[in-house]
């Protein structure tokens, strides 16, 4: 086939075609006959160059040519906002409503290791000395706890957190695949090292300022935390035991909506970043700090609650199921 002359003859067809998907809302009835009659003629002009020519800029430009015609003639092309407003009301509350026994069952046994570990480091010096030397345990009891919060400026560190705990619970959510082993690993350090702090300031009489510097942030982030642990181990259940579903369907829909338990937390790791570089180490106010953090904490427990339950209700599992568009291939 003489490329040169297929795209001279259909040139202008093609260049018809993309006008009339740059003004799909101003078209009127005869226009819109047109951009049908037009797509599916790019449509047969993809297949024929596909199967005849190894242009690869000519194939490029067709097969996007072709994609958008097809959205527009299918009216796929929603606007980004109206996917964004439906996966913030809809899709994320309701796949974290969904999975609130997990999240629950989460919160209980890891909080409960960090009070039975805090309590046992309290009542045995023996064990503190192991962990450092008393010069270490004073300078962190004393000076580095509280000093975390303020050595750096308010906007560094609030990303800083923000990313490391995005990637926190990332490795939580990915990690479940292996039979969630790798989720409950993360799961332990993290309340492990909440569990020494933790112990180590009430050993030396400073427990108030530990919570008064924990709660403010460390509500909805370790919320955070305890979703995404959920959603790991619900998926590394799902390898175990795929219900009625097979195996290969089971972990498609739990894994899609793993990824929209994921986009969700960088929304709500991102307030609890701010939380914690802007008010936890800067508002001098106890009440007040800790008063920010139980507004936030219950802010989203509602807004799970409120927008999710009914949402899970009707049917919404936050199972994107998200297919590509197929251009028509020759064959």
């Amino acid at each position: 086939m003489d490329v040169d002359a297929y795209v001279a003859a259909h040139h202008a067809e093609w260049a018809r075609l993309e006008w009339l998907i740059n003004h799909t809302r101003r078209l009127d009835g005869a226009q819109i006959d047109e951009l049908v009659e037009l797509y599916q003629r790019a449509a047969t002009h993809l297949s024929v160059v596909r199967s005849s020519s190894p242009d690869p800029v000519l194939v490029g430009r067709l097969s996007s040519l072709v994609a958008r015609g097809r959205a527009a003639v299918a009216g796929a092309q929603a606007p980004l906002w109206r996917d964004a407003t439906r996966f913030l009301t809809r899709s994320f509350p309701a796949v974290a409503y969904r999975m609130r026994w997990w999240w629950l069952g989460v919160a209980v046994l890891g909080n409960a290791f960090s009070l039975v570990y805090a309590l046992w480091l309290v009542r045995n010096p023996e064990v503190q000395a192991t962990l450092g030397t008393p010069y270490e345990i004073r300078q962190l009891v004393e000076h580095d706890f509280a000093n975390y919060y303020t050595e750096h400026s308010a906007q560094s560190f609030a990303f800083m957190v923000w990313v490391n705990n995005a990637w926190v619970s990332a490795l939580a959510l990915i990690f479940g695949i292996l039979l969630g082993i790798p989720t409950l690993y993360l799961l332990y350090v993290n309340q492990l090292n909440l569990a020494q702090v933790g112990g180590f300031m009430f050993a030396h009489d400073r427990g108030d300022v530990f919570f008064g510097l924990i709660l403010p942030h460390g509500l909805l982030e370790l919320t955070a935390v305890y979703l995404a642990c959920a959603a790991g181990l619900r998926l590394g259940w799902t390898v175990i035991d795929p219900g009625r579903r097979t195996r290969a369907q089971a972990l498609a829909e739990e894994g899609r909506a793993a990824v929209a338990v994921a986009l969700g937390l960088v929304l709500v790791l991102l307030v609890s970043g701010l939380i914690e570089g802007f008010v936890t180490g800067w508002v001098h106010t106890t009440w007040l700090r800790i008063g920010i953090g139980v507004l936030a904490e219950l802010a989203f427990l509602v807004y799970v609650i409120a927008l999710g339950r009914p949402a899970a209700r009707k049917g919404e599992t936050g199972d994107s199921d998200i297919r590509p568009d197929l251009a028509p291939t020759a064959g």
